[in-house]
C-alpha cells in the first residue's frame, strides 16, 4: 500500500484566528501544513526551526495579518514581500539608529524568494484580489505613533507592512536552506493605535482568499 506523501509546504501564522483563516482558504490542500508560530520573531523563528528539522520541505511561508504603510498598502490589501526585514535589531546611537549590518554584526534583511513570490503573485492578481508588493518589516513592538512609522519607513524605503513573525521565519528557513515568503492582510494603518479604525473581520477573509488563489501554486 502507497503510504500518502508528506505534506511539503510549512505555513506559519502567529494566532490561531489567522490559521483557521488560512485552513478555509487552503480547503484541505494535501501539499500545505499550517503551524502556529507565535508572537514575536523569537518565537516564529524557535517554532519555524523546530518544524522544519523534519526535511522535506519545498517552501516555509509566513502569513498572517499585519498593518499597511499609509501610502503603500491599505486595509483589505494583501502584501507580498520582495524583502523581510528586522526593521528594530541594531543600535541606537546619538547619531541615530544602526542597523545589525551597519555595526558589522549580521544582517537585517533576507529577501523572500522571487521565483515563489512571482508564482504567488499572479495567482492572486488573477483571481482579483487587490496585492501589492515591497518590504515586510518585522518588529518586536508595532508602531503606536506617526513618528515611529514615520522612521521605520525610512530605514526601509518603499516598506509596504509591518508585521511581528516574518523575519524570525525567514532566519530559520535560510538555515535549513528552504525558500521562504511572506504574506500579509492588512488589517491596520502603521502609525497611531486607533483600534475602532482596525478590520480584523476584513482582512481575515482577505488572507482567507489568498490562500484559496494560492493553493493552485501549491499543488495537490
Amino acid at each position: 500500500m502507497d503510504r500518502k506523501a508528506e505534506p511539503d509546504i510549512l505555513i506559519m501564522t502567529a494566532v490561531e484566528a489567522e490559521r483557521e483563516a488560512v485552513l478555509r482558504g487552503l480547503a484541505g490542500c494535501p501539499r500545505a501544513e499550517v503551524r502556529i508560530a507565535g508572537v514575536g520573531p523569537a518565537s516564529a523563528a524557535a517554532r519555524t526551526a523546530a518544524a522544519l528539522a523534519r526535511g522535506g520541505w519545498r517552501l516555509v511561508v509566513s502569513a498572517g495579518l499585519g498593518g499597511g504603510f499609509t501610502g503603500a498598502a491599505g486595509i483589505g490589501d494583501l502584501v507580498l514581500a520582495d524583502v523581510i526585514a528586522a526593521a528594530d535589531l541594531g543600535a541606537e546611537t546619538p547619531n541615530g539608529f544602526l542597523t545589525v549590518d551597519e555595526l558589522g554584526f549580521g544582517a537585517s534583511r533576507i529577501a523572500a524568494d522571487p521565483d515563489w513570490t512571482e508564482r504567488l503573485a499572479r495567482r492572486i492578481e488573477a483571481a482579483g484580489l487587490p496585492l501589492r508588493r515591497g518590504p515586510v518589516l518585522t518588529v518586536s513592538t508595532a508602531a503606536g505613533t506617526a513618528a515611529t512609522a514615520a522612521e521605520r519607513a525610512r530605514r526601509v524605503p518603499g516598506a509596504a507592512a509591518e508585521a511581528m513573525e516574518g523575519f524570525g521565519v525567514a532566519s530559520a528557513a535560510a538555515d535549513a536552506g528552504v525558500p521562504v515568503v511572506e504574506l500579509r492582510a492588512v488589517s491596520n494603518a502603521v502609525g497611531p493605535r486607533d483600534r475602532a479604525a482596525w478590520r480584523i473581520p476584513e482582512a481575515l477573509a482577505a488572507l482567507e482568499a489568498a490562500f484559496a488563489a494560492a493553493k493552485e501554486v501549491f499543488g495537490n
